[in-house]
């Protein structure tokens, strides 16, 4: 059947896919499995429930939840009453939340749990337009999702509700998404129908189309691209497993041997220096063929491998590369990686191990995929995004900016038409404020973030963000911010991974004590150097790291210095380590 709305999936399920476990979630440890049925039954009954509430067609929604199927329910129900879906980041700051309740207008909210509960509290008072909230663990004196539920089976309407699904537009708002950005305010996305499923009916041939494959879930839903990969895994009819926390997700692979994972690069790095770590403490020949291994898999080529490296590689597959197949459930095959650039080196090596790892890229106002690389003949380049999908079309501007148009690019800003048509061009292109070039295979190769480009005092333009990139391909390095506007050279400061610093000291038979011992050790300060300066004979002499300083923080979501999607807050970490940037010039 013909999918033009998002809740058209549950009739293409109840056609195609009538599966007896379509969804999982783990509830107190035991892994809880619900049919196409169930899916069915409980988001028409939310509808339902809404509709008897007094929901009508435009009211918007608030969601704050962890991964569970239960999203999925609540997601159809929504949009099957013509209401707008608001899924927001369970980990952003108490003044954000008070602004996307006020500026949206929500009338309902949805939170998972105590926890999250605890951190609305104070602020549901001064959200006027709120009339009711619901949870979906039982908490005392707090209504329950599945009342809702009852609610909903016990007043159910199917004629006034097939009214409301008729009206239904492809153009009408699904979803507002409010990105938190690098600075400012956050701002609402207005995400249609048409807009979703346009990016869906361009991604979803690129894995196997086979209903009997097994996904898992594990980044946010409220983030857009989660949400547009968990939506193709439901075109395909895989099963989906959701995972509500992210320290457990190496569980979970083992329990569910998933196919296909979705995930960010930090979560590659992470296992690659859980790998490097466990290789540091080898010894004799056992530590050489290790590190032989390694080498060997960073410089994996898609075509072109002569017959050696292709027996040398046969070898370390057998020998080393099939117990990470093995620690990661033994099915993984494709891994879909964004939300930050990927290093060249992960690619490389995981694709070394069997595993399939494509990177996209696209941003919230563009549903999200712009371009990714696949799985057709010479659609993979390492250190790019990809070819652009079939029906949307990019430009780079003479400034380098890239720029994009198709069905997939937003509605625009809610209840901001200004900062809206800031976002296009005069001939309408969305500006992605991302500075890009086209390689000669035709992919596309993101540079820099437009507005991040700064000019030091010799009159040199330096793009940080592509040295910042390269620095944290150290494993040394967790993250890094170069700055230097208007001064006479560029400078960084480092926020170090610690987790490998403290297994590098331990192999050294150096003491690690504590973070802020580390990063004023004058052995780690030169290894830090060192580290530096093999990203600086990479550069230009006017973009090369004169001085640098370390932070004895990890940087996070929840200490102020990433976004939810773990870009760096620059004017927040500028601010935060001024007495750092004074001290470098």
């Amino acid at each position: 059947m013909e999918v033009t709305r998002i809740f058209d999936l549950l009739d293409r399920f109840e056609s195609n896919f009538d599966k007896a476990v379509l969804f999982g979630g783990k509830v107190d440890g035991l892994w809880q499995r619900y049919s196409t049925k169930d899916y069915i039954e409980s988001a028409t009954d939310i509808s339902y429930g809404l509709m008897k509430l007094g929901i009508v067609p435009g009211d918007t929604i608030i969601s704050i939840t962890n991964n569970r199927p239960e999203w999925n329910f609540l997601d159809m129900g929504i949009m099957m009453c013509g209401a707008i879906h608001i899924p927001v980041y369970p980990n952003i700051s108490t003044d954000d939340y008070k602004f996307i309740f006020n500026h949206s207008g929500a009338k309902v909210v949805f939170v998972s749990g105590e926890e999250l509960y605890a951190r609305i509290k104070e602020v549901l008072p001064h959200c006027k337009s709120i009339e009711k909230l619901y949870t979906f663990r039982n908490l005392h004196g707090i209504e329950h999702l599945k009342e809702l539920i009852d609610l909903g089976s016990k007043n159910r309407q199917p004629e006034k509700l097939k009214v409301l699904k008729d009206r239904i537009n492809p153009n009408d708002v699904a979803t507002i998404i409010y990105t938190s950005g690098t600075t400012g305010t956050p701002k609402g996305v207005m995400l249609t129908h048409k807009n979703l499923l346009s990016n869906i009916e361009a991604i979803y041939t690129i894995p196997p189309l086979n209903s009997e494959l097994v996904a898992l879930s594990f980044l946010p839903l409220c983030h857009v691209l989660e949400r547009i990969v968990n939506y193709m895994y439901q075109y395909n009819g895989y099963t989906v497993y959701y995972v509500d926390n992210i320290a457990t997700v190496s569980d979970a692979i083992r329990e569910t041997n998933p196919f296909i994972i979705c995930t960010v690069p930090r979560l590659l790095e992470s296992i690659h220096d859980k790998i490097m770590a466990t290789g540091r403490k080898l010894s004799g020949i056992k530590r050489m063929f290790f590190y032989w291994a390694i080498n060997l898999g960073y410089r994996y080529k898609i075509e072109g491998n002569n017959p050696w490296y292709r027996f040398q590689l046969w070898i370390v597959r057998k020998l080393v590369f099939e117990k990470w197949k093995d620690a990661l459930g033994g099915q993984l095959d494709i891994i879909v990686s964004g939300g930050a650039a990927l290093q060249e080196r992960l690619a490389r090596i995981f694709w070394a191990a069997g595993f399939r790892v494509i990177e996209g890229y696209g941003l919230t106002e563009t549903s999200p995929v712009i371009t990714v690389n696949n799985f057709s003949p010479g659609a993979i380049e390492f250190g790019t995004v990809g070819p652009t999908l079939f029906n949307t079309e990019i430009r780079i501007a003479d400034d380098g900016e890239i720029l994009c148009k198709g069905t997939n690019v937003m509605k625009g800003y809610f209840k901001d038409e200004e900062q809206t048509k800031q976002m296009f061009t005069h001939d309408n292109w969305f500006k992605t404020g991302d500075i890009g070039i086209i390689t000669a295979k035709g992919h596309l190769k993101i540079t820099d973030r437009k507005k991040e480009i700064f000019k030091t005092a010799s009159g040199k333009y330096v793009a940080p963000q592509v040295i910042e990139n390269k620095l944290k391909e150290s494993p040394f390095i967790e993250q890094a911010i170069v700055v230097g506007d208007n001064q006479k050279y560029p400078a960084a400061i480092v926020s170090l991974n610690f987790f490998h610093i403290k297994t590098w000291c331990e192999a050294k038979k150096f003491p690690f004590t504590s973070n802020h011992e580390a990063v004023n050790n004058p052995v780690v300060r030169k290894r830090i150097a060192k580290e530096i300066e093999k990203v600086n004979a990479t550069l230009g002499e006017h973009e090369r790291i004169v001085k640098f300083e370390l932070t004895d923080n990890a940087w996070s979501v929840e200490t102020g210095e990433l976004t939810p999607t773990l870009k760096l807050k620059r004017k927040i970490i500028c601010e935060k380590y001024s007495s750092l940037i004074e001290k470098l010039f």
